[in-house]
């Protein structure tokens, strides 16, 4: 991938955040590794600067909507959270190494359509590519890896994502309910 300069960031605008790994590594949506991701986020979610609101975990990349106050709160809390997630799944894999691959790709949500459209994005992916497969899914399902199934979930675990500051965040979050 080209090393292109990242865009400056507002702290008023969310920013999609998409991950992958590298081929080697195992299907990111089974238990062990999803459990090894949640410890990450629950760990993760707020240092750095980077706070993390929304999250999708698909077999071979992860989506995640954050807030940042600059460019280098999300390249700091970017690197944080991804070593993190690195070492808890090198642990569940037995292996060591690099998990992700060199570079995430970043992009500044600027309007309250366009952080609509990324949320969606982002909790819907799994039945986007399910659909792909030829997978019936329910419309009233949830996915699992999720920051939706997440944010439903009760109980004595930590929360895996912060609740939203930005205003386009939290309307987007209002709209919603």
């Amino acid at each position: 991938m080209p090393h292109r300069r990242r865009p400056q960031i507002a702290p008023r605008h969310p920013v999609h955040v998409t991950l992958r790994v590298r081929d080697e590594v195992w299907n990111l949506r089974s238990r062990r590794c999803f459990r090894a991701l949640a410890r990450a986020f629950a760990v993760g979610k707020e240092r750095f600067g980077l706070r993390l609101i929304h999250f999708s975990v698909q077999g071979n990349h992860l989506h995640l909507i954050v807030e940042v106050v600059d460019a280098a709160s999300l390249s700091r809390g970017m690197q944080g959270l991804a070593i993190r997630m690195a070492k808890r799944l090198n642990q569940v894999m037995q292996r060591t190494g690099p998990v992700f691959r060199e570079r995430y790709h970043a992009h500044v949500l600027r309007s309250p359509t366009e952080v609509a459209r990324a949320v969606a994005y982002v909790l819907g992916n799994y039945f986007h590519h399910a659909a792909r497969w030829g997978a019936v899914v329910a419309g009233n399902e949830v996915d699992p890896y999720s920051s939706a199934a997440a944010r439903v979930c009760s109980g004595s675990d930590p929360p895996l994502v912060v609740e939203p500051r930005t205003w386009l965040l939290r309307a987007s979050l209002r709209a919603a309910a």
